[in-house]
């Protein structure tokens, strides 16, 4: 796989009932060329299983031995980033099919945001 222009993270505690649309909102993306960098942070039912059958190159999967939170999730996918880009989602957000795609070419035209 080559280098990805964005890296999408999520942290994920006991999401059971919502991680399966909003990981398929990701992997159903027009735009290809990412990586999806996804935290478990203890989740306590069955999110970590959901999370492990999908078999996607671009799913990296970071499991915490402990409850961190939200932030101290979200740094270490940061730490792990090979993207030009980050995309935040969360574990019950859903992305259009175009989300990606519509905001890298935003950027790339306006070369001034930041």
């Amino acid at each position: 796989m080559k280098k990805p222009i964005i890296s999408v993270i999520m942290s994920v505690r006991n999401s059971e009932d919502t991680i399966r649309n909003s990981i398929e909102s990701i992997l159903n993306q027009s735009y290809k060329n990412f990586e999806f960098i996804i935290v478990n942070d203890f989740s306590t039912d069955n999110s970590l299983a959901i999370i492990d059958k999908y078999d996607d190159p671009r799913i990296i999967t970071i499991n915490n031995e402990k409850n961190i939170g939200l932030a101290a999730s979200l740094n270490k996918a940061l730490k792990v980033c090979k993207g030009e880009y980050i995309a935040r989602m969360d574990h019950d957000d859903i992305a259009y099919n175009n989300r990606l795609e519509k905001q890298l070419n935003y950027l790339e035209s306006n070369p001034k945001i930041g």
